[in-house]
């Protein structure tokens, strides 16, 4: 299991990444935050994000869907942003949020590495 700092951190070595937070969906705060800058304020980007995943909690419900959000991809000109909830018990009314440059990024090996640390993450 990795402690939150360790995960901020490994997210941080993915290929192409600006920003990563572990967010509480419930009121949209960040748990920690690393990265960013340059004119990039993840704490911003994390509680707006929040918004997007609330949002698609509430369509699967509406829709009556038994399903849970794997992760959600937000395809940017410049930029991919990944959000994905943790799935552990103690975890429960968290993601993590990851940025990245596009153009530097697989995105494939990015959602992949970001399942790993979300699924060793101890809260």
């Amino acid at each position: 299991m990795a402690e939150m700092d360790v995960a901020l951190k490994d997210a941080l070595q993915v290929d192409g990444a600006i920003a990563v937070a572990i967010v509480d969906w419930t009121s949209g705060m960040a748990l920690g935050t690393a990265g960013g800058g340059f004119g990039f304020d993840v704490s911003v980007a994390a509680a707006a994000n929040t918004e997007v995943l609330r949002a698609k909690l509430r369509t699967l419900e509406m829709l009556g869907m038994q399903e849970s959000v794997e992760d959600i991809l937000v395809t940017l000109g410049s930029q991919y942003h990944v959000i994905r909830p943790v799935t552990s018990p103690d975890g429960r009314g968290l993601f993590v949020y990851l940025a990245l440059h596009r153009d530097r990024a697989n995105l494939a090996m990015a959602r992949h590495r970001l399942r790993l640390i979300e699924q060793q993450l101890e809260i």
